[in-house]
């Protein structure tokens, strides 16, 4: 029944069809994975994409925790003694937690407040007898209460008004007119903390010291600039409306005729407003705005991290990897192919040491014993300097070098390096080693092939977020969790040379498997085929039919192994090829062989056109990489330092991170510029991804630089 009417609220929300969606919840009920379900069985979900397939997931897990929030509240109803019929059909029908928690309010255990001690002391029916506003003399019926605790008619009254003030803000109508009135006009104001005004520590804050908007306007950024603020202790935020129109509401509902309780139930609905219902309100919008904001902040990470870990890839190539710095030297590395560690030694080529001849030497004489085929510069510290070093070493004047096997030279990021080179995974890796060896390994990795040497590091640490040490961090490591996920099984791994960490990403494996893989790896010898997956420790069915078609092994004696066709479709492709007269591997060597097949032919009721097109996709082009190619860059050579810019100044520059408020450009002057996003494009932008991409080349125009904030505005308008 719960899967029914979790289909029909999901489908009404996301307006997907039902039928998808009703497959989908039970395929991940079957325990299978977002990636899984998206790539192989399209024909259950109607062709349902990542994207969809996630929100459903999502979608679910509230609709569950509602549910669970449902059984609480309906167990502490009915052991009250008053759960009634009608109660228990509003909360059966209601899936808008708001809401239930309005319909749960008066009955939910509180603290003694006032109400409840007048309550205690017996006022409640004076309280109703108010709220009729019937009675001529509200004093005379309040002495009736006189006696015990109740010192005299005024005590009774202020405790009548006080259970009619709580009766006022808990109930729902009251709620949804305030909140109507916060909805559409609430205003969010910031102020600056004075004693905090002049320190350096709050100029980033500036644009806040006095500043206010409407609340439904406030974009993520700036309320989250503004929390911030709040949270260091130099700006003070509150969320208000008007509140003359909110009493006003209130007393329309509340208060009636020109009788002398009129004025009593008139003061009991300003306090219940104020006292009560205000603070209540203003701190559901607090959490509310902020939580739309940290959703906005979380998907702009999520898509930059996207971009980031789908960054092109060089290769298996023979690197050289470079940590730059000047007073401590340059970290140099050597790796082959595969990435492992070959050499390590520290090179002064900068000052104050400058043995520039010396390490000049030691690069050329490591590029030839090495046979590096491509060099990873960290752009860091020195790293400008560092880049300039080695193009001299490679230049036709260089001595002894051969110039036929000259590497390529790129620049490459080093955010969160620093953290993998302390963490417990690079030290398993290499015990031997300090730490700036393994930040000039992770360097070089990172050009080879950026997916699976980021995914050793907390996304945090890569520096490609908005604010996202202020958002729900339970929320944001779900959806990074998933981002990952979906790019390491979008992109597939060599089951031979994945390292632990990245098959824990895989679908259908985690920590427990992929250490098993591993270990099965290092005792038997490399895969020959994916069903010898079935041979590891603990992988049983289930892993085996999420993982298998996510894992490569290039050389296979199936070629279909080396590809993103899944074990369970390898009689169909076999029967293709038996009835065409030839062997899988022909078939994908002859495309006009591939043309003659009818997928028509070939549909059953397990297999459908979907699959079939997936298939043939594959055949075209097996194990093929979905990521661009690398491109070399150069920053402009007589730009060095921030000093050296000046207002008009065309530059190209790389782009390091992107929000929903502009994209950060890096032009070589160890401190990025901001594109806001109405400097992107000639147009409109509403989305910078819809212009920018991450790492992407771009030329930029110098509209500004502030030196004491250390910001520089750049434009892309008006540049070719």
């Amino acid at each position: 029944m719960e899967i029914k009417t979790f289909t029909r609220l999901i489908a009404a929300e996301l307006h997907l069809p039902e039928h998808g969606i009703e497959n989908t919840l039970k395929l991940l009920d079957e325990g299978c994975t977002i990636p899984f379900i998206s790539r192989y069985r399209k024909e259950r979900t109607g062709g349902l994409d990542e994207v969809q397939i996630a929100a459903i997931s999502d979608r679910a897990e509230r609709l569950k925790e509602i549910s669970k929030r449902k059984e609480t509240i309906v167990k502490t109803i009915t052991e009250l003694g008053k759960m009634t019929d009608e109660l228990r059909r509003r909360i059966d029908e209601c899936w808008e937690l708001t809401t239930l928690e309005d319909i749960y309010l008066p009955y939910k255990p509180k603290r003694r407040t006032r109400a409840q001690v007048a309550r205690e002391l017996g006022l409640e029916p004076l309280a109703a007898l108010l709220l009729k506003q019937r009675e001529a003399d509200p004093q005379q019926a309040a002495r009736r209460y006189v006696g015990g605790d109740v010192a005299s008619a005024e005590d009774a009254l202020n405790g009548a008004k006080d259970i009619i003030a709580e009766q006022v803000s808990e109930d729902e109508r009251s709620r949804n007119a305030i909140r109507s009135n916060y909805r559409h006009a609430a205003i969010i104001t910031s102020k600056v903390v004075k004693a905090k005004k002049d320190t350096d520590e709050a100029q980033k804050y500036r644009d806040y010291f006095d500043w206010q908007e409407p609340l439904r306007r406030c974009s993520s950024h700036r309320l989250l600039a503004m929390r911030r603020g709040e949270s260091e202790g130099i700006l003070r935020i509150s969320i208000t409306a008007d509140d003359e129109a909110g009493i006003e509401r209130l007393q329309r509902a509340y208060v009636r005729g020109n009788g002398a309780c009129r004025q009593l139930v008139e003061e009991a609905v300003e306090d219940g407003y104020k006292r009560l219902l205000r603070p209540a309100i203003e701190t559901e919008f607090a959490a509310l705005s902020k939580s739309r904001a940290d959703s906005e902040a979380i998907q702009v990470f999520s898509e930059n991290l996207r971009q980031l870990l789908l960054g092109a890839p060089l290769g298996q190539k023979r690197v050289m990897g470079i940590d730059p710095g000047f007073r401590t030297g340059c970290k140099v590395v050597c790796l082959d192919a595969q990435g492992n560690l070959l050499h390590s030694e520290p090179i002064f080529p900068h000052p104050p040491i400058n043995r520039r001849m010396q390490a000049m030497v030691h690069v050329q004489q490591m590029i030839r014993d090495y046979a590096i085929e491509a060099i990873a510069i960290g752009n860091g510290t020195a790293s400008r300097e560092t880049k300039e070093f080695i193009g001299d070493c490679l230049s036709e004047r260089a001595e002894n070098f051969e110039h036929s096997t000259k590497p390529k030279v790129f620049v490459v990021s080093e955010d969160g390096a620093s953290v993998y080179s302390a963490s417990k995974l690079a030290r398993e890796e290499f015990p031997d080693d300090d730490v700036t060896v393994r930040g000039a390994v992770s360097i070089g990795r990172r050009l080879m092939d950026p997916l699976a040497e980021l995914v050793k590091i907390d996304p945090k640490s890569i520096g490609v977020g908005q604010y996202q040490h202020d958002v729900d961090q339970s929320q944001l490591k779900h959806a990074l969790d998933q981002t990952i996920q979906s790019c390491v099984n979008l992109v597939g791994v060599d089951l031979n040379t994945a390292s632990q960490h990245l098959l824990t990403y895989i679908s259908g494996l985690g920590p427990v498997l992929a250490k098993n893989i591993v270990e099965y790896r290092r005792e038997n010898g490399a895969f020959s085929s994916r069903v010898q997956l079935k041979k590891v420790p603990r992988l049983g069915p289930a892993a085996y039919q999420q993982c298998a078609g996510f894992l490569r092994i290039p050389g296979a004696k199936n070629p279909l192994d080396n590809s993103a066709v899944h074990p369970e479709s390898y009689p169909v492709v076999e029967l293709m090829a038996k009835d065409c007269g030839c062997s899988i591997a022909d078939l994908i060597k002859d495309k006009e062989k591939r043309t003659r097949i009818d997928l028509k032919c070939y549909v059953t009721d397990e297999v459908g056109m979907p699959t079939l097109t997936d298939i043939m996709k594959e055949l075209e082009k097996p194990g093929r990489d979905p990521r661009e190619q690398l491109e070399e860059f150069e920053f402009d050579a007589r730009i060095q330092s921030i000093d050296d810019l000046t207002e008009g100044m065309e530059l190209p520059g790389i782009v390091t991170n992107i929000t929903n408020f502009g994209a950060f450009v890096d032009i070589g002057v160890h401190q990025d510029g901001l594109v806001h996003i109405s400097q992107l494009a000639d147009k409109y932008v509403s989305d910078p991804t819809q212009v920018v991409r991450l790492h992407q080349h771009v030329r930029v125009r110098v509209t500004a630089v502030d030196l004491r904030r250390n910001r520089i505005s750049l434009s892309m308008r008006g540049i070719q």
